[in-house]
C-alpha cells in the first residue's frame, strides 16, 4: 500500500515536497515513479527510477523537480521549485514491481 502526503496550495514560484511511503512490504526505489493528471486531461509521467537507477523527468518538469528516497523510512520523495500553475494536478506515486497506486494527492499551484 502506497501513502501519499504533502500536497497542498503554493504560489507561482514556491515549492512543494511530496512523500509516498510504502506500507507494508519492502521498499525499493527501483521501478518506481510518480505521475499527475490535471482536469481533463489523461495521467502522465512526471519521473521515474529505472532499473539502472537512473531517474527519468518530463521534460516539462526537468530541471524543476527531483526524486528522492529514505529507505529506512520506506518513503519516496518528490521535490518541487519553481511551481507553475501547469503543474496543478492530482500527483499519484506508482510502484512498478508491484502495480500499486497511491491513493493521490492535490496540488494547486495559484495566487
Amino acid at each position: 500500500r502506497l501513502v501519499e502526503s504533502g500536497g497542498g496550495l503554493v504560489q507561482p514560484g514556491g515549492s512543494l515536497r511530496l512523500a509516498c511511503e510504502v506500507s507494508g512490504g519492502t521498499f525499493s526505489i527501483y521501478y518506481m515513479a510518480w505521475y499527475r493528471q490535471a482536469p481533463g486531461k489523461q495521467r502522465e509521467l512526471v519521473a521515474e527510477v529505472t532499473t539502472r537507477a537512473m531517474q527519468n523527468y518530463a521534460d516539462s518538469v526537468k530541471g524543476r523537480v527531483t526524486i528522492l528516497a529514505d529507505d529506512a523510512k520506506k518513503t519516496m520523495y518528490l521535490q518541487m521549485n519553481n511551481l507553475k500553475p501547469e503543474d496543478t494536478a492530482v500527483y499519484y506515486c506508482h510502484d512498478g514491481r508491484t502495480g500499486s497506486w497511491g491513493q493521490g494527492i492535490q496540488v494547486t499551484v495559484s495566487s
